[in-house]
């Protein structure tokens, strides 16, 4: 089926502009609202039942939007992709976001953190009325369409469950997501598609994903679940304050999360990487050393670690995991309280990872976000190569390249004279 005809336009009739958008996640909305709002007609093809089904998994816990954080100490947080990004995030910045939010219904809040929430705290009060307004401003969303490349015309092609079909528009905007929690949609099966076109895809690796550790027996059977709160967690030189839940197979959690990178790297060049965990972030190895001296000789070392060192039960049991031999100085048991070391046998994979690294790389991408040699394609959204933190960070370059996309199709748009010299321009 050919679905080019029904954007067809009748002699004499101005020629219309109409845009494709592969994929229903955050930066494929953002990209349609801002073509829709300029006049645009736009359809957006999602291979899921439904769009943003990891948007959606995103608020379970509650929706963190962006951060509140200065913008110049916020753009540091992408690493080495901040050079193309912030372009995009200067133009749609966090405030921007949040005004956004607001303009749907759903004001926001920043919490104690600094993390941006919707006062609802979830995120499909916020989907339902964005979609609304989607559908008011005529954008079409075509769901269960599986995007399958281009057939020899150049026209897109998709696989439904009516049988294959082709698609014709102006310009297409890919937001096809990375490749982690792929039963929600995002697969990286995108990868092969590209690079038959000649495109270069950095391999997609795990982000903001948890750590494997070869746990105790005890640690297995006691603390799987628990929090372990206020602490600091380094690798290498990186080293971050925060907090991180025991696993049945290791750590996850935002301190886990924000090191993700490093300890990627690290395990990637030797096969291994070790972690040190600081109980006690809060007091030097002198201070702790002077408390643990001064309590009485009696206490067994359980004891020890509570009443002296204020360490909890889970804190405690970190501490043994990390304990080759029974320090025999209180400054040495206040030295591995600051540091306990743990050996990362392993990495959480794609399947389990919050975000994915790797994905088109930005050599083939412009300015714009068009790809090199291809006018009429966009790209934005987590499918390019870059990672962040979790934190806010995360939806933010995604909403921000989705917004920069359209605005790239825009400026595309304005120098076409007509449909049929636009791929040329």
């Amino acid at each position: 089926m050919d679905r080019g005809a029904d954007w067809r336009h009748k002699p004499g009739m101005a020629v219309p502009r109409q845009v494709v958008i592969i994929g229903a996640g955050p930066a494929g909305l953002m990209a349609a609202s801002r073509l829709a709002e300029a006049g645009v007609a736009v359809r957006i093809f999602d291979r899921m039942p439904a769009p943003a089904r990891k948007f959606l998994m995103a608020g379970r816990g509650g929706l963190n939007l962006t951060h509140g954080e200065p913008l110049d100490l916020f753009l540091t947080r992408y690493g080495p992709a901040v050079g193309r990004l912030a372009p995009a995030i200067r133009a749609f910045p966090p405030e921007a976001l949040r005004a956004f939010a607001d303009g749907l219904g759903e004001p926001t809040f920043t919490g104690s953190s600094g993390r941006v929430f919707p006062k609802s705290f979830k995120a499909s009060p916020l989907l339902r009325a964005w979609l609304r307004r989607l559908g008011a401003a005529g954008v079409v969303l075509e769901a269960r369409h599986r995007w399958t490349g281009w057939d020899a015309a150049g026209a897109l092609t998709f696989e439904t469950l009516h049988g294959p079909v082709t698609v014709r528009a102006d310009a297409v905007i890919l937001a096809l997501g990375g490749a982690s929690w792929p039963r929600l949609g995002s697969d990286g099966g995108w990868r092969a598609l590209l690079e038959g076109q000649g495109l270069a895809v950095t391999p997609f690796a795990p982000a903001n994903m948890g750590v494997r550790i070869d746990w105790s027996q005890e640690m297995r059977s006691r603390f799987v679940g628990t929090p372990v709160k206020r602490i600091a967690l380094s690798c290498g030189e990186a080293r971050v304050r925060g907090e991180m839940v025991v696993t049945g197979t290791g750590l996850e959690g935002g301190a886990v999360y924000a090191l993700s990178r490093v300890i990627r790297d690290a395990f990637a060049a030797g096969g291994q990487a070790e972690i040190t965990v600081d109980l006690r972030p809060d007091l030097d190895v002198a201070a702790l050393a002077a408390r643990l001296a001064a309590a009485p000789a009696k206490l067994s070392l359980a004891e020890r670690l509570r009443k002296a060192a204020g360490l909890s039960p889970v804190h405690a049991s970190l501490l043994r995991e990390g304990m080759a031999e029974r320090p025999g100085t209180p400054e040495a048991l206040a030295r591995l309280i600051k540091g306990v070391p743990l050996q990362i046998s392993g990495l959480s994979g794609l399947e389990r990872a919050i975000s994915t690294a790797g994905g088109l790389a930005w050599a083939e991408v412009e300015d714009d976000f068009s790809v090199r040699g291809r006018p009429d394609l966009f790209v934005c959204g987590e499918m390019l190569d870059w990672e962040a933190p979790t934190g806010g960070y995360l939806l933010q370059a995604c909403f921000a390249t989705g917004r920069a996309a359209a605005e790239g199709v825009l400026a595309r748009l304005k120098t076409c004279k007509d449909v049929s010299n636009f791929a040329a321009k």
